[in-house]
């Protein structure tokens, strides 16, 4: 069976962070956006990545950069979409996306993604991991958190998602449900997979969790 194409999400703004490319701070004496191109390489069948601005800054890497196609800073559906209109040019049915400031997701991400998507006409499914005690109770009784920037998204959506950027949508969810997305839940023991650096304060605790992944 082919793997879907998989694209690496770093077109954020980092304003927590100051500015700047957060996959380029390192934990480990390795860039993050390295740690995610580890992880994600060997489950999909070629890799980019969406940013934004000079691509020389990311030339170490060796990958294709693709810029967003919607005018200003329109969030990571935008990234999305860049990557599926760089999968259908390679004649790819669907990408797997993550996000470059999360190094310890899942090494079968790509697998349980795809698992979760038997059936579907066009697969389109979201990770999660499961909400306890306190955290689900702040959320309103919510059982998951959704992780918006790491999903498996058909490239036969991209002219109906390209539509709905321009139209203004922004948010992940509100567009995945339309199109009646699934979820694949993840274990979140002994911590999030899916945790991001946003703060200097994150990456501390990234370098320490290093030790776990």
């Amino acid at each position: 069976m082919t793997k879907p194409l998989g694209v690496i999400l770093a077109g954020g703004l980092a304003t927590r962070m100051g500015g700047g490319d957060k996959g380029l701070l390192q934990i480990g004496g390795q860039s993050l956006l390295s740690h995610v191109i580890d992880r994600l390489g060997p489950q999909v069948d070629d890799l980019a990545l969406n940013a934004n601005g000079d691509a020389a800054r990311f030339a170490e890497v060796n990958l294709p950069v693709l810029p967003d196609t919607i005018e200003g800073f329109a969030g990571p559906l935008a990234g999305v979409l860049a990557g599926l209109d760089w999968a259908a040019e390679q004649g790819a049915e669907s990408i797997v996306t993550a996000a470059a400031d999360t190094p310890f997701f899942p090494r079968d991400l790509v697998a349980r993604l795809t698992e979760a998507a038997q059936g579907q006409t066009h697969p389109l499914v979201l990770a999660t991991t499961p909400r306890t005690g306190d955290e689900a109770l702040k959320s309103g009784g919510k059982r998951v958190n959704r992780h918006p920037t790491f999903g498996l998204w058909p490239v036969a959506l991209r002219d109906d998602l390209r539509t709905a950027l321009n139209d203004g949508l922004r948010k992940v969810v509100l567009w995945t449900d339309k199109h009646d997305g699934r979820e694949a839940l993840f274990p979140a023991d002994p911590f999030d997979p899916f945790f991001n650096v946003n703060t200097p304060d994150d990456l501390a605790r990234a370098e320490k969790l290093l030790e776990q992944a």
